[in-house]
């Protein structure tokens, strides 16, 4: 059965050089991004992932909630098995698609046709199944003759196209989704946003960080909100959405006192 496991989940980067702590530091570590400490060794270190736990199982759909920095970003990479945990662990049963960015899995000297099979492998999807989608991925991006050419010739918009057809076109038991994830120009976004529902529906486990509150609405019933890399609530998504705007609300009111005193 698919599913998705984090336990006392940590994640860690050092910090080769770092400036001398202060309050203004403090105050831009909490609204910013993870939590800044030191480590046994002196070091210090940026915790993105601190003591995450959760489970996830087929038709959830998951909204990651949080400021820029509060880790969604770093949560989705792990699930993707880009980054690995300093701390606990992750388990997972299911084959994992990632709707990242476009650049994610490509090389710029290669042609269209080249980086779907780079960019699919990456995926995880076997080769035998790759040639079985290549026509319906070259008809759905658009792309035509500039299969046949590096995408360092193609536009922003081109590679995100063709970047968007090759993630969707695989059957995934756990579907992650980024909010950088792009379709390209807006003639094509009808197209891809379509196609995207019909991935989202067919998934058994969907994890989704956006800061577009009506679409994570529209698409989850779960909600995880993050702040500093530690999970705040976990529940229905309504009810985070509810609990991450009082979350803000007390962090603003905090800083801008914090910022008083600083002043004075």
């Amino acid at each position: 059965m698919t599913f998705v496991e984090a336990r006392d989940l940590g994640v860690s980067y050092p910090i080769l050089t770092a400036p001398a702590r202060s309050l203004k530091n403090e105050i831009l570590s909490r609204t910013t991004g993870g939590r800044i400490a030191g480590n046994s060794a002196g070091r210090v270190e940026v915790q993105a992932l601190s003591q995450v736990n959760f489970t996830f199982r087929p038709g959830d759909r998951v909204a990651l909630i949080g400021h820029n920095g509060s880790g969604k970003s770093t949560l989705l990479r792990v699930l993707a098995g880009i980054y690995h945990p300093t701390s606990g662990t992750i388990r997972s049963k299911g084959r994992v698609a990632a709707l990242f960015d476009a650049a994610f899995g490509m090389d710029i000297d290669a042609t269209g046709y080249e980086n779907i099979v780079l960019r699919a492998k990456y995926l995880g999807v076997p080769r035998p199944e790759i040639d079985r989608r290549i026509d319906e991925i070259v008809e759905f991006s658009e792309l035509g003759d500039f299969m046949a050419m590096p995408i360092r010739t193609y536009s922003a918009g081109m590679t995100a196209r063709l970047a968007f057809a090759i993630s969707t076109s695989v059957e995934a038991d756990i579907l992650l989704i980024d909010e950088g994830v792009s379709a390209g120009d807006a003639g094509f976004m009808a197209k891809a946003n379509k196609r995207l529902r019909s991935v989202v529906d067919r998934s058994p486990i969907v994890v989704f960080a956006s800061h577009d509150q009506g679409t994570m609405v529209n698409l989850c019933n779960r909600g995880l909100v993050l702040q500093s890399g530690q999970i705040q609530f976990d529940g229905p998504v309504n009810d985070a959405y509810a609990h991450y705007n009082k979350l803000i609300g007390a962090v603003v009111t905090e800083d801008l006192s914090a910022q008083g005193n600083l002043v004075a």
